[in-house]
This record gives C-alpha cells, structure tokens and sequence, in this order.
C-alpha cells in the first residue's frame, strides 16, 4: 500500500519540507511539500533524488569490533570499556567525540549531555565548526546570544539583497530561486526595483543573475563593508535613535572604519574593483531601507571570519536594519541541523541551550538540571587541535559520528595519519565506506535519512521534524540509541533513560526553559510536556517557541533588545585582516611551478563528501570530475589548455599532490583557482583537496581557513588516458591519477598514466591479470592515437576500455548498458569499436539534472526552433521548471547563441 508522508529534507541549511511516497517499506519518489514554509513545494536537484541515493548495497549493516562482525551488546560493550579503560588511564580530556550537523537534534543532545555532563570534559567538537562557527562568534559577540534576527520571508520583503561569500543558484538554490521570483514579481507589478548585488572573486551563477558583482579581491570583505559603514555615516544615513538607545561602541567602530577604508578610492584600490561599482553599490545601500545581507562560507571560512561577519553586523546596527521586515543581516548555514547542534551545545566552546561557560551560574544550573555527576568546567579543543591532539597522544579515543574529517578537515593528509596512529577509533555511520569509517577499529552502523526520526533546525531558526519512513536497514540503529546503550554501559544508566526520542526532545525544551524567564534567547518551553502524538504531529515553527508566542518568532532584535548584559548590541570595531598566506607574484616562466591562491567550495548537484550524492546517477552528470578553474591568461602562463592536467601541491602541508584537468574560464581572477571539495580516496586518486590546505584558523571562532590556500601548480602531461567500464569495482587502481563513479550499474573508471602502454597486451597486467584470460575484441586508430578495446564472450561483456593520448569522450551509459547487455546487434558491436554512441543523437553535457537535458539538446531548441528565453525553454524541454538550480546556465546559453547570432 503507498503512503506520503511529511519529513525534512537532508541537506543544506533551508531546511526543505519533503512528501515522500512510501510502498512495500521503500521510498519510491519524494517532491517538495506545500505544505512547508521553508521552500512551499519548491526542492532541488539534490533533495529531489534523495530516494535514488538509499541503496542497500552501500550501507554499512552490522557492527565491527576490530574488523570481526558483531552483535550490538559485544560493539556496545567494546565501546564503553574501550572509553572506560583510557578514562581510568589518562583522565577524562583524553577522549573526545567529534559529531556533525548531519545528526538530528536528538542525537546531538545526549552526544553533549553525556561527554559534558557524565564523563567530565568538553573535548565534543562538530563539523559546524567548519561552516559555521565564525558566524556564530560574530553573532554572540554583538549580540549576546548566538540568534539569526531574520527569516525567509525577509528575502521577500527586502529591496537589496546583497549576497556575500555564497554561490547560492548553486549552494542554497531554493532561496535562490525564491530571490529570483520575488525580483520578477516585483518588476511584473511595477513596484520598487529590486536588486541584487553579490560580492565574490568568482564569477558564479548567483554573481551572473545579479544587478551589480563586486569581483572583488579575496580576502577584503571587511573593507568594503568598513567602507560602506563610513559612507553612510557622512551622508548622515545612520539611525543615530537606534544606535543611542540599543548599541554601545558605535563611535569606536566609526574611527576605526575611517582609519582602514575612509574613502572610496581607498576601498576600491583595496578591494581591486573599480570605483564606479564600489559608489554604485554604496548608493543602492543608501536607497534600500529594507536590505537583507546574506553571507556564507566566503566569509565565514576565513582566518578573520569572525570580524568579517562583524562588519555586515555593525552596518545593520549603525542603519537600523535588523529584525524587520526585509531588513537583517542573515547569516546562512550550510547543513541541516547545524543551527540543532548549536542549541544543545554541540561546538566545544559552547554550553547547551545557549548558555556559556563562562557564567558560573550557566554552568551550575546545566549541572543542577543534568543531575551531573562529572561536569565539565570549561570550553573544549575545537576541531583543528582536537586532532592535533589525537596527534599528540594526548587524545587517546575519538568517537566520530556521521562526518568524514579525513576528507573534510585542512591538512586532512595529517588528519589521516593521526587517526591511523590513534589508540582507539570509533566511528557511527550509514555508509559501508568512507575515508574515515576505514581508519576506525569499531564501526557502528547508523541509521540513515528515511530511517532517522526526531527534529532538526533551519537557517531561519525553524524546527522541523525529519520523520522516519522506513524501517532501518540491517541492524543499523539510530545515533541517538548507540549513543544512550554506550552510556548506560559506563554506569549513567539514571541520566539516560530514553526509550524514543520524543523522550530527549522533550528533556532539550525543559533545559531551554530552565530558570530562563526570558534571559536567554533560545526558549521552547512550549514543548516541555511534549506529548509523542503531539510530537508526532509537530508543524514547522521558528523558536523562540513560548506561551506567548506558541506560533514561534518570525524575527528578533526589532524591538531594539538584545541578549548583552545591557540588553544592548555591541559594534567592535575591525581592522581588516588580510589571509594568513598570499602568493608570490609570477613574472615569467622561470617562476615555475606558479604560485595562486586556492578557492574551495561546493558544486550544484553534489554535497559534502558525496557519501549520499555519489550513490545517485543523474548527480554525478553535471560535473562528474574535480576540475581546476583557472583564467585563460594563467593558463597561457603555464603552457597549458582547457582540459590539460596540471598538478597543485602546497609548500606548506605535507599532503600528497592533486592532479586535475583544467577548466580555462574567465570567471576566475587572474592568479586564482577554484576546485570542488567533494571528492574522497574512494572515488579518486588524485581529487581530495583538503589535503592542500593549512590548518590555520580564526583565533576566536577556531574556523579553518578553508577558503585560502597557497598552492604550486605545474603542468602534468600523461602519457595515456581513457575509460574503462567494469561490472566490479578494483580493489586497487592501477593508474597514476584516477576516478571512479557508477554509471547505470556499472563501475567507470576514467584514468590518466605517465607511462605510454599498448591497453590490449598492458591493461590486463596493470590490473593484476584480472582480465588476461578474456576473449578479446581491439580497434586501434592509429591516426588519432587511440585503442577502443572489448573483454568477453558475444553475449557476456566483463569489461569495455576507450584508451587514449588524449581523453576520449564516450556516451558513458550507452557503453555501461552496452556492457550489462546480452548479446549485442551488429551495429552495437561496430559502434562500440569505432568509438561511436551506438548511433544516439548527444545531448551534450548536462545541464538540467532533474529532468536530463543537455547542453546540445538545448542549442538544438535554440537554434531549429528559435526559443531564445528561459520560459520557452522549460515549456518545450522541462528545463528549469523543478528546481531551477540550472537557470543560470539556461540564461548563459542564450546569452552565448545571442553573441553568435551577432557575430
């Protein structure tokens, strides 16, 4: 029998309501849910493939202890008396967890409860940390609490929307296209304009669909917001009432903006953008009242986060803009259940419901509710030196939950090789596979999206319940239980007497309401007495959830009150700092191996590691390699074109080099690059950029500099490159640089060599003579190089191979379906030979994932039928019609057939 049900999706921090459609214990499609606030109906790519990403063959099902399958009394005991033993040895600072904003809120609660309140330390420290963190410092800096003021509604509402450190067409595409809709609506209407400006080095998607991109230099985010500050102060644009009756140090902020970007020749020479933009950018601030600042990662990962998201702050204060409608500073977090993990203290410098450690009243009263034996009494080591203790020896056990620090974290080489050296290793996760599930020596299946139950928070502060829709496969339990059977084993039995999670939800809001009367801005007390029908039941509502406002806050800080000990907001003032490390100037070839600056980030259709993304066909289309993006003159610079190899190494981690081709795009400053993060040691060799990247850190929010690194970059020339189509994955590549995805069911590798080889007689040896006793079928093209080369019998196919100088460029899943096939046809057999896809029309590389259309399907439309607009596009090919994450690229074809119409 199909049923739908409501539930949240998995991903980024929007926090999207998903009805799913459920028949025989399977999720069989999902779409967006009308229903829920944070996208009305609206999904993206990622979110709309959530039920092709639950395969069972990827799941890790069973207990491990020390490589031997077990059952969950023998992993539960191993883990307890595996902490117990090093706690009696070395005390309680020599364990520590390390969770993620994957987990629900549930989990994340007895994570923290248990680690502060029972063992006695606060070594528990979160991925948050490095997404998050510096915004969240920011926040509690000038406001006292760590509280986003604004919601979705203001993206609406505002006149200026300035996007700053987010690429969110691709990031946060559901706000994104409801910024895109709001602009349409309101130029159809003929209200007041709105704009859109967005500040970022890249020429992104988001940058290419705004009114005005500020290329601006990395790193000087601080100027340009100190200079905005002190243009609007001489057009006496501040709201002196406001900044006299709510704030306190507006004066020291002022001097100092005036001393560091006093002018706009000043700021521009700073930022390296023209000045014509910087006065156009700071009018459109003085015209828009109503001015939503909308910041991510760019600003967040960096060594001087924290005072980068102060400046967007003291603007707001100094103007007024914040907690209105359309008027806020917003700072947009990047998982699900980052703000969650925030609430019940997750991050090693935080106390749980939002109170601090450094109030010994906040403590005491955590201690006095937890009924806690061992509390901690003070911060913990956030993530970077938690692991470098691990490398010290002076964290002997780390329990890693849900996350992948080994591809993730800076230096990650580093990371990998304390963790290899660590006495004890235990790791809870869904899938059978990731780089840090193989360094553990306990493995703990956990449940998964679809199977996890219990509730998790948006950027906007809203609560939503992420329900459970199938039964757990194997013996997968969820995160919450693992961790309370753990703590029972260790002699807590009375502080963990959960029996489901409505049981923890309901203990979190207790805590929230906790002698609080008000004084903390975290407060759902409307839930103490939470019953299990009516958490069942629960409807997305943004906290504070109270009494009197049982229908939630939409907005905070409008009534000019704040959660300081003067109930008033601080400005600080900010002296911009430039990133840890610039590279060198290039002058001519000699200065070779080049040094740039390296970008990271994410890609539209993938997510973090792509332990879920990756399982996903149509995810892995839009782009299915980790490419260098690198401006045209650069590659010039380097005697290399687009599609060349380079290798980058880094002078200043002791990682392994990457080896990537290059995409020559003009969408990158000169002497810059940009790479995607999401590739792992199990899906390529060469691809894990981490392991580029010093570990340094804002020395207040402890957040990685994740968007700045010094990188070499030389040119690598393989001597052979190619495909191959295989029905089991290798247990070893063979090749110099490789990656590995699945295609229709079917393992390809697309590989590059430094050695030229004959692939009919070589290929099997390097694969360990896999193949050698294989009926064999070759064509060799002698004109271009190249060998396409057939392993197996007419009606059973065991491996297909497209061999190279340089890359072929095969239809990957006609040849895998050409692979799984019985017996082919003739024309099947010639094509597959010749190098031809088998006689299908190319539709080009993708563009639309939810509806699979590519780039030549939509030049063809273009051109014989002569659609020249996004909406002629989508009502003949469906194109941009779902979750419209693919419009900018939609708008950058038209835009290219235009030019060459013209020319």
């Amino acid at each position: 029998m199909k049923k739908r049900q409501e539930t949240t999706c998995a991903y980024c921090g929007v926090g999207c309501g998903v009805s799913a459609m459920v028949h025989d214990d399977r999720v069989i499609a999902v779409e967006g849910s009308t229903r829920h606030p944070a996208n009305r109906g609206r999904l993206c790519v990622k979110g709309s493939a959530l039920h092709e990403t639950l395969d069972a063959s990827a799941r890790l099902l069973a207990p491990q202890v020390y490589g031997e399958t077990v059952d969950w009394d023998r992993a539960i005991s191993a883990v307890a008396k595996g902490f117990a033993d090093v706690i009696r040895r070395h005390g309680p600072d020599s364990v520590a967890f390390y969770v993620s904003g994957q987990l629900l809120t549930e989990d994340y609660y007895v994570a923290n409860k248990l680690l502060k309140g029972f063992i006695g330390t606060s070594n528990i420290d979160t991925n948050s940390r490095l997404c998050m963190s510096s915004a969240v410092a920011a926040q509690k800096r000038a406001f006292g609490s760590d509280t986003v003021p604004a919601n979705y509604e203001d993206l609406d509402e505002a006149d200026l929307l300035v996007l700053t450190g987010s690429n969110a067409a691709w990031t946060h595409p559901v706000l994104f296209q409801r910024m895109q809709a709001a602009r349409t609506e309101a130029q159809k209407k003929g209200r007041k304009l709105k704009r859109m400006v967005v500040i970022d080095p890249r020429s992104t998607a988001t940058a290419e669909s705004a009114d005005l991109h500020l290329a601006l230099k990395p790193g000087t985010d601080a100027v340009l917001f100190n200079g905005l500050l002190v243009w609007l102060h001489r057009q006496d644009l501040t709201d002196s009432h406001f900044i006299e009756r709510h704030t306190q140090g507006f004066t020291a902020a002022l001097n100092t903006a005036e001393r560091t970007a006093g002018s706009l020749k000043k700021v521009a020479a700073a930022c390296d953008v023209p000045i014509e933009q910087v006065e156009t950018f700071y009018q459109w601030a003085a015209q828009s009242p109503k001015m939503v600042t909308f910041y991510s990662m760019g600003i967040n990962q960096s060594s001087s986060g924290v005072d980068k998201a102060h400046t967007i702050i003291n603007l707001h204060l100094a103007t007024g803009r914040i907690g209105k409608p359309g008027a806020s500073p917003f700072s947009i977090t990047g998982q699900p259940n980052a703000m969650g993990g925030r609430e019940v203290g997750g991050l090693a410098n935080q106390l749980a419901a939002h109170m601090n450690w450094d109030s010994p009243d906040d403590v005491n009263r955590v201690e006095r509710f937890w009924r806690a034996p061992n509390m901690a009494r003070g911060p913990g080591l956030a993530a970077t030196d938690l692991f470098e203790a691990v490398g010290q020896g002076k964290i002997k056990a780390i329990w890693i939950m849900a996350t992948n620090p080994v591809v993730s974290m800076p230096d990650a080489d580093r990371v990998r090789a304390v963790l290899s050296a660590c006495e004890l290793v235990v790791v809870s996760d869904c899938m059978q596979h990731t780089d840090t599930l193989d360094m553990a020596h306990i493995k703990l299946p956990a449940t998964g999206w679809s199977e996890k139950d219990g509730t998790v928070t948006n950027s906007e502060r809203r609560i939503s319940r992420q329900r459970a829709l199938v039964k757990p496969m194997g013996q997968a339990k969820h995160d919450w239980w693992i961790i309370t059977q753990v703590a029972r084993a260790m002699g807590f039995a009375a502080g963990f007497p959960y029996q489901q999670p409505v049981d923890i939800f309901r203990e979190h809001a207790q805590l929230s309401a906790y002698e609080n009367n008000g004084s903390r801005d975290f407060d759902i007390s409307l839930y103490a007495d939470i019953t299990p029908a009516e958490y069942d039941a629960m409807v997305p509502l943004q906290w504070p959830i109270t009494q009197n406002a049982p229908m939630g806050t939409a907005r905070l800080f409008g009534d000019g009150r704040f959660y300081t000990p003067e109930q008033s907001a601080r400005f600080f003032p900010i002296v911009p700092q430039a990133p840890r490390h610039l590279p060198r100037a290039n002058s001519s070839v000699s200065d070779s191996p080049f040094e740039f600056l390296l970008n990271t980030g994410r890609l539209r259709d993938q997510w973090h590691t792509m332990t879920r993304t990756g399982l996903a066909d149509r995810l892995q289309q839009h782009m299915p390699e980790p490419r260098v993006y690198m401006h045209p003159d650069d590659a010039v610079r380097l005697q290399v074109s687009d599609q060349d190899w380079v290798q980058l190494d880094s002078a200043r981690v002791a990682g392994e080099d990457i080896k990537a081709r290059v995409v020559c795009s003009t969408s990158q400053r000169r002497g810059e690059l940009f790479m995607p993060i999401h590739w792992t040691a199990q899906n390529s060799s060469h691809g894990r950029v981490g392991r580029l990247i010093p570990a340094h850190v804002d020395p207040i929010s402890f957040q990685p500099e994740l968007k700045h690194a010094v990188v070499q970059v030389q040119r690598w020339q393989p001597a052979q490159q190619g495909y191959i189509w295989l029905r089991e994955a290798l247990a070893e590549p063979p090749w110099d640089a490789w990656l590995k995805r699945t295609v229709a069911g079917v393992t390809v590798y697309q590989f590059a060599h430094s050695t030229l080889w004959r692939a009919a007689t070589d290929l099997p040896q390097l694969m360990g003579g896999a193949l050698l006793d294989e009926p064999m079928q070759v064509f060799e093209d002698l004109t271009r190089h190249s060998q396409r080369l057939v392993w197996g019998t007419a009606d059973h196919r065991s491996a297909i191979a497209w061999v190279g100088q340089t890359l072929p460029e095969p239809d990957s899943r006609w040849v895998a379906e050409c692979l799984k096939a019985g017996e082919l046809n003739s024309q099947d057999r010639r094509d597959l030979l010749a190098g031809r896809s088998g006689g299908q029309v190319d539709p080009g590389p993708l563009v639309c994932s939810c509806h699979q259309v590519g780039e030549y399907t939509i030049r063809n439309a273009m051109r014989d039928d002569g659609i020249n607009t996004v909406e002629g596009l989508g009502k003949q090919l469906k194109c941009g019609t779902q979750c419209g994450s693919c419009i900018p690229d939609l708008k950058r074809l038209i835009v290219s057939d235009r030019a060459v119409d013209a020319a």
